[in-house]
């Protein structure tokens, strides 16, 4: 007679059971703490209508590269460096004259809040920027 060899029964799988558990309570975990972080809303201000400038303003304009250039009646002069730029558009914008700037959209956010700063700190009392109005 031939004898049965006697198996224990292993199984060589792996019990997946207790991760479906833990996967099932941190699915609950963030399903309750996600909707307590909301995201940062920034409120934009909106223009609703446009102030008339009354005189011909001066205008910086600045390139993707990060070149200067002023335009002044319907001129427009290289400048090399922005002291430079800062110490020519003081002389031209005497008064209430006033100062736009014109930057690429591609230039950095920071480059143009130097100009406005170093602007401010020279005395020139106006400083906008030209933007593109967006047709809806």
């Amino acid at each position: 007679m031939r004898r049965r060899a006697k198996t224990n029964g292993l199984i060589n799988q792996m019990n997946v059971v207790p991760y479906i558990d833990v996967m099932l309570v941190l699915l609950i975990i963030f399903m309750v703490t996600a909707p307590m972080f909301v995201p940062g809303v920034i409120n934009l201000p909106s223009v609703g209508k446009a102030a008339q400038v009354t005189q011909q303003p001066v205008e910086i304009n600045i390139s993707k590269d990060g070149s200067f250039s002023i335009t002044h009646d319907n001129t427009t002069t290289p400048v090399a460096n922005i002291d430079s730029l800062i110490s020519q558009v003081h002389g031209l914008a005497t008064g209430d004259t006033p100062v736009v700037i014109s930057a690429d959209k591609e230039v950095q956010y920071n480059n143009v809040i130097v100009v406005v700063d170093k602007l401010y700190a020279s005395g020139v009392k106006k400083v906008a920027l030209v933007v593109k109005e967006r047709n809806s």
